[in-house]
């Protein structure tokens, strides 16, 4: 099956066509440079931006596939979680594309996505596996005991790992997404120049907490005399880093043991982070687990993991029609395996 994925989760418009749930024929993503200025995602100027740019992006994924409108033979597109204005500019793009073409169309969960961008890397990853999967709006411990059967070991229960960057690249006055650019300038700090706290760190507790860490920097930024720069820099941002890594590829590794496992994954956004796909690699080779890290290209946002999600669900049967909604939170969604 030739399926086109569809994403206007948060602030990129996606699109990819994938053949027989495996060959990507094309990922095309367009970023908002827009909320740079600032610093953090604005849903109704993401919202406008998908409407203008879903159409070109669609048509320059299908021109790469090196098919047209007719060689599409099914439709998968982000309805959960997300911004509410960015996800019902793609779900009404793709229910209305799917109508015309009279070919089905899937709802797929984005955090599914991230999940899926594992097998597109190894699809013969050994399973059962604990995917760690870290984006800027969730942090999740899953446990993949099948492709579409899941179950959640533990979750942030406040900031997400993504936010948690951002949110310290904002109090030192850092372009956004903070990510990449707290990660270039700790390039060469010294990650045990100051000792960050990692919260809730109880053997057998795999939930995760970044507000304090958060907090930390916050309180440090206000008893300095002067702006942070040069060596001093990198050596803040690298303890930073350092602290949230070590968050979560330790509780990566515990929910591995706990539950005999064979392997570990990482996807999400985060994960493109340079420092945590070391360490992760590291660590599972230290206990003896296969682990599989995607490209950076599958794990942040784009069209092709779902493209992935939506062709195993067709495959199964699963389809749509033009009831399909959307929805901020995973929780609202229905079982549908």
């Amino acid at each position: 099956m030739i399926v086109l994925g569809i994403d206007t989760s948060c602030d990129e418009t996606a699109a990819a066509v994938l053949s027989d749930g495996r060959s990507i024929l094309s990922n095309v993503v367009a970023s908002q440079l827009i909320h740079s200025e600032f610093g953090g995602v604005v849903p109704e100027y993401a919202s406008r931006a998908h409407i203008r740019t879903i159409q070109p992006v669609v048509e320059e994924a299908l021109s790469e596939a090196g098919i047209g409108y007719d060689g599409i033979e099914g439709i998968a597109v982000t309805s959960r979680p997300g911004l509410v204005g960015c996800l019902l500019v793609g779900v009404s793009f793709a229910k209305a594309l799917a109508y015309s073409l009279d070919v089905p169309v899937v709802g797929v969960d984005h955090i599914e996505g991230h999940v899926f961008a594992v097998r597109l890397a190894e699809p013969s990853i050994p399973l059962p596996t604990v995917c760690l999967v870290v984006s800027g709006g969730h942090t999740e411990l899953i446990l993949v005991e099948d492709w579409g059967s899941y179950r959640t070991l533990g979750r942030t229960r406040d900031d997400a790992s993504g936010e948690a960057f951002d949110k310290v690249g904002k109090l030192l006055g850092l372009s956004y997404p903070a990510g990449p650019v707290i990660e270039k300038l700790a390039s060469d700090g010294d990650p045990t120049a100051i000792r960050f706290p990692r919260a809730m760190m109880k053997r057998g507790n795999l939930d995760f907490s970044f507000s304090g860490v958060k907090t930390a920097v916050r309180y440090r930024i206000d008893e300095l005399d002067a702006p942070l720069e040069g060596r001093e820099l990198a050596d803040f941002l690298a303890s930073f880093q350092e602290a949230v890594v070590d968050a979560l590829v330790t509780k990566t590794m515990w929910a591995a043991e706990a539950n005999d496992v064979p392997s570990v994954c990482l996807g999400g956004g985060v994960a493109a982070n340079g420092p945590l796909r070391t360490r992760f690699q590291e660590e599972a080779a230290r206990l003896g687990l296969a682990s599989v890290v995607p490209p950076k290209k599958l794990c942040t946002d784009n069209g092709a993991v779902i493209a992935a999600v939506g062709d195993s669900l067709l495959s199964k049967g699963v389809r749509d029609d033009a009831s399909l909604t959307i929805s901020a939170s995973r929780e609202a969604a229905r079982a549908r395996r």
